[in-house]
């Protein structure tokens, strides 16, 4: 199983994580393959003759060696084996060119390692420096350390150790994927900042910066346009092609803003210009939170900063970014509308407990009362009986004092029907019942408006200031 996440931001490589299984290869032995992997991870031109590899539970000069001893044992003890057996494991985990030390890089491998594999596999590993991107191979035992069981990869592998990488990258201040993605690629050949700009977003480009000049008239714009370097083909529908299109591309199939009617009223200032990359931004997705979050905290300055700084610290803000990220909370937006949601909800299910546990509370004392009043009841009409004898009364104090507090409650209910102590037992069985599952959402419900209101209350302090700015920024473009 490979699992790859992988994302580019400004056409560089942030901190990603692949996670490969690794099988004996048809024609080879066990030995074979893993001096393989090992020796490739171990090279010493890419580690610097070996000072930045680290090791756990095994020593690096004769880890092939005690992997396959591991295996041996494995089998003694349990009698299993396996034809096509997982050998080992191998994550590989590559940072932001120029944004980490080699030392840093291996620190965060080895504790990346210890946490997924719980510290129940021994492992290696070797932090390369020989590509523009300093990355990491880890390879760790299929077998485990007391050689009872073998590593078994599980639905999500990648995704934990995505969640753990990043958390680490975080908490040393280093960048993460906003967006993960997975994908097939080797982790360090995704295409960069210089993708090719397609041949139509190219012609908008340059049909906004000749409509962005005032005092042209048509034949100016499509004189600017040769000048550009393209040819112009006229007849029913206006095209445009320059040297390294194949083809003439016609105004309407660029979308709104570029018929030819469109350039004409816009020159003709029958209709203002609006510049199609401003005139987009509202359409866009809001500002992902997480590009927002880590620009700061690379930032290291400023009042919002300082302040938050104070209180928090980079561990508190890499679950706060796990947690917006795991619950697709990307944009401000959304968080803060998450947040209003869950709090709503929240309060009314506390109302919804608090009148269940009142009227639960006025069913017992009512059907206490009617209690009392049928075991005094004789004693009542006794007391009646005897004229209202203080004797009587001073021997039947207690009876005669519960059968007055009974009538009195019977009076409050104001010409309803005393419903009957099984009528009420059912109301407060269903009641309870309600309770109960509406605790049990109470408890869930809780903890979720506490992890995001943590979150919220996270991001308005690092940002706070930043996101009152655009949303003032939005107020402008929209006037």
């Amino acid at each position: 199983m490979v699992a790859l996440f992988s994302c580019l931001i400004g056409g560089v490589i942030i901190a990603t994580t692949r996670l490969i299984s690794m099988h004996q290869n048809k024609g080879k032995s066990i030995a074979k393959c893993l001096a393989d992997r090992i020796d490739y991870a171990l090279n010493s031109d890419k580690t610097n003759d070996g000072k930045y590899i680290s090791s756990y539970e095994c020593d690096t000069k004769t880890v092939k060696g005690e992997f396959l001893l591991s295996k041996k044992i494995y089998t003694n003890i349990t009698g299993r084996e396996q034809a096509n057996d997982v050998i080992a494991y191998q994550i590989r985990q590559s940072f932001k060119p120029g944004e980490v030390t080699p030392e840093l890089a291996n620190k965060i491998g080895y504790e990346l390692a210890l946490r997924f594999t719980k510290g129940n596999h021994g492992f290696i590993v070797a932090t390369h420096i020989d590509k523009s991107h300093i990355h990491n191979h880890i390879i760790y035992n299929s077998t485990s350390l007391d050689c009872t069981k073998k590593f078994r990869d599980f639905l999500g592998s990648g995704k934990a150790v995505r969640k753990i990488s990043d958390r680490l990258c975080l908490e040393n201040g280093l960048s993460i994927i906003s967006n993960p993605k997975r994908g097939k690629n080797h982790y360090g050949k995704w295409l960069g900042d210089k993708k090719p700009i397609a041949h139509s977003e190219r012609l908008r480009n340059i049909i906004d910066e000749i409509l962005s000049k005032k005092h042209i008239d048509f034949d100016d714009f499509l004189l600017q346009m040769e000048q550009a370097g393209y040819s112009i083909k006229q007849g029913k529908h206006l095209a445009f092609k320059n040297k390294e299109q194949k083809k003439f591309i016609r105004l309407r199939s660029l979308g709104e803003g570029y018929t030819e009617e469109e350039i004409r009223a816009v020159i003709n200032e029958k209709k203002p210009f609006a510049n199609r990359k401003r005139a987009t931004v509202k359409s866009q997705s809001p500002v992902n939170l997480l590009v927002d979050i880590q620009a700061k905290l690379q930032a290291g300055k400023g009042t919002g900063y300082e302040r938050w700084a104070k209180i928090f610290n980079l561990k508190q803000m890499a679950q706060t970014m796990n947690y917006l990220t795991e619950n697709n909370l990307l944009d401000y937006k959304g968080l803060e509308k998450k947040a209003q949601t869950i709090t709503d909800n929240f309060n009314q299910l506390s109302i919804q407990i608090k009148d269940a546990e009142k009227r639960m509370a006025e069913i017992v004392n009512l059907k206490t009362h009617i209690i009392n009043y049928s075991k005094t009841r004789d004693t009542y009409t006794a007391y009646r009986k005897a004229g209202y004898s203080k004797k009587f009364y001073e021997e039947h104090t207690a009876d005669l004092l519960l059968h007055k507090a009974a009538k009195a409650a019977f009076d409050e209910i104001e010409g309803k029907k005393l419903p009957t102590v099984k009528a009420l037992q059912t109301e407060y069985s269903v009641l309870l019942s309600e309770k109960k599952k509406a605790y049990a959402k109470y408890h869930s419900i809780k903890k979720e408006m506490k992890n995001i209101l943590t979150a919220k209350a996270n991001i308005d302090s690092l940002l706070g200031e930043d996101i009152s700015d655009k949303e003032k920024e939005k107020h402008k473009e929209q006037r």
